[in-house]
């Protein structure tokens, strides 16, 4: 590239980041001036073509039309390149033994059901029943009783309630702590699944020889009073996908062991399951307090 060439566009990056200079929320333009810093170097570094251009345009536009109040393709989007949990993490720093956050997901619903402590969330949902069980406190190791605890899972086939036309609530659910921040219910164990990919963002991945599966996971959201509301997961040890999840949501503290009983084995809370097995999972939980 000549020296000319390169200080035509660089006058081009300079004007439009100027641009910006007036924009009166400080915290807005921070932003603006950086996103347009960084998108004028990708483009410059990888000689972006009009061609290329346009086709990145077509394929926004057709995730904005994939997105509707049922699915939400762009949080798809930014699950597969890593945005997501970059997010995340940057707004989660480690603190102590606080319990690690991972994405949060398309498939979250306000108004879950309550269920008792001990309650099934299951809601009829096909799959192996599990018992979750554990215990919440802070930092400081002082529990923390009435605690919200939003669950929510795919089913065995793979499928949330909500991709389903029926209107179904099934495999989601809350429940809050005990005066010892201890909790318990039923759920089902979970399974590998594809994220939705008959769309735009699963094109991207066909084309770029990338799965669509996320491994094996149960959705927490934890909140209480004066601490740091959680959002993470916890997956399966010994779940080949473990390494390759597609949206990158796998840390190496969530992964939990899923215990195997056989049929006939009793119960935690004396439930009667006849002759189906069951699996049981105990995850601790740990809140960092809020501004930590």
């Amino acid at each position: 590239m000549s020296t000319d060439q390169w200080d035509r566009e660089q006058q081009l990056v300079e004007r439009v980041v100027a641009s910006f200079d007036g924009t009166p929320d400080p915290r807005l333009r921070e932003l603006m001036r950086a996103l347009t810093r960084h998108l004028h170097d990708f483009i410059r570094e990888v000689r972006l073509t009009e061609a290329e251009w346009q086709r990145a345009i077509a394929f926004l536009t057709a995730t904005g039309h994939a997105t509707d109040d049922r699915r939400q393709e762009f949080i798809l989007l930014s699950d597969v390149l890593g945005a997501s949990m970059q997010t995340v993490t940057v707004n989660n720093e480690a603190d102590g033994n606080a319990t690690e956050a991972t994405v949060f997901g398309p498939f979250f619903v306000e108004d879950s059901p309550e269920i008792p402590l001990g309650g099934d969330l299951g809601g009829g949902a096909p799959g192996r029943p599990l018992w979750v069980e554990g215990v919440v406190t802070d930092t400081g190791g002082d529990p923390v009783p009435g605690a919200r605890i939003e669950v929510w899972e795919a089913d065995d086939d793979g499928f949330y309630d909500v991709q389903y036309d029926d209107d179904r609530t099934a495999a989601r659910g809350h429940l809050h702590t005990g005066p010892d921040g201890s909790y318990r219910f039923w759920a089902i164990v979970p399974t590998p699944y594809p994220i939705p990919h008959d769309g735009p963002v699963g094109g991207m991945l066909a084309a770029t020889g990338r799965s669509p599966m996320r491994a094996s996971h149960l959705h927490f959201m934890v909140a209480a009073t004066g601490l740091r509301t959680l959002v993470t997961h916890i997956f399966v040890r010994g779940d080949e996908l473990l390494d390759r999840d597609s949206v990158f949501g796998v840390r190496d503290s969530l992964v939990k062991d899923f215990e195997p009983e056989p049929a006939g084995t009793p119960t935690p809370d004396g439930r009667d399951l006849g002759d189906r097995p069951w699996s049981r999972v105990r995850f601790d939980i740990v809140l960092a307090r809020r501004g930590e």
